[in-house]
């Protein structure tokens, strides 16, 4: 068993952002300049808001797990439609902007040639939607901080599996690998699949309906809502700290989508404060 990057672009499309409502997250509001969510001033280039983590200052463990919780919960949703737009913003390629660099083959794609045929981009969740069964539920299933635009059949070939090391390389996408119960992203993503594989285990804890999603130590975890394997990812974290396009991609989800932050991008120390 196995178990690149611009300055901030300007919103997409005009569809209206969605409010996530904290008691029935399939229902939203449309977002507007004085929603409570939205920031209340523009982050500065690859960096939070300096008040922004103030109660999770001096925590470890179980405690700074929570505080993080009890900070990025606060958020804005889109639709699974408006995730078409979103990510158009947000992987977009620092060196054409008219295309999006896909999350395993990195390969710089025309923005429009999205959908479902062959050689296309389609929306890659990176905690698969089926650990946890929460599908594409505005939430867990629309979450941007977690989805990224992928290739058509390297997402298929990824399908639900758990990350891990090991296993043949993938032919469309070499660099990564992948076997029977597992999926080793290339290199240069490694430690983007980990953050964002944690910042969901610290987002969606058994909330408003939501699973609470969890990592663990194993693979093959089929609809449990765990992903794995957490040693793995710790070592991703480590061996691939977040580069301009990740910090870049952070702060467009924070101003212009959801006003909320992965802080493992910002503070990739505290993968281990929380998973010691």
């Amino acid at each position: 068993m196995r178990a690149t990057r611009a300055p901030l672009a300007a919103a997409v499309g005009t569809a209206a952002l969605l409010a996530l409502s904290p008691q029935a997250p399939a229902t939203a509001m449309p977002l507007t300049p004085d929603s409570p969510t939205a920031p209340t001033s523009p982050t500065s280039a690859n960096d939070a808001p300096a008040d922004y983590y103030k109660d999770a200052e001096g925590k470890t463990g179980p405690e700074l797990k929570s505080a993080l919780h009890g900070i990025i919960e606060k958020s804005d949703a889109l639709s699974y439609d408006q995730v078409w737009d979103a990510l158009k913003a947000t992987d977009k390629d620092p060196d054409n902007s008219s295309n999006v660099v896909l999350l395993y083959s990195g390969r710089s794609q025309s923005a429009d040639d999205n959908g479902g045929g062959a050689d296309q981009w389609n929306r890659e969740h990176v905690w698969a939607k089926s650990h946890g069964d929460f599908g594409t539920a505005t939430g867990p299933g629309t979450d941007i901080h977690h989805l990224r635009p992928t290739d058509v059949s390297v997402n298929s070939t990824r399908g639900n599996k758990d990350f891990d090391e090991g296993g043949g390389e993938v032919e469309e996408a070499p660099g990564n690998h992948t076997d029977d119960d597992s999926f080793e992203p290339r290199d240069a993503v490694k430690g983007d699949v980990a953050r964002m594989v944690l910042y969901m285990a610290v987002r969606y804890e058994g909330e408003d309906s939501f699973p609470d999603l969890e990592p663990n130590d194993k693979v093959d975890n089929g609809s449990a809502p765990a992903m794995g394997r957490l040693s793995v990812l710790k070592k991703w974290n480590e061996q691939d700290p977040p580069d301009a396009f990740e910090k870049r991609r952070n702060d467009v989800i924070y101003d212009q989508f959801q006003h909320n932050r992965n802080p493992f991008v910002d503070h990739p120390e505290w993968v281990d404060a929380i998973w010691s």
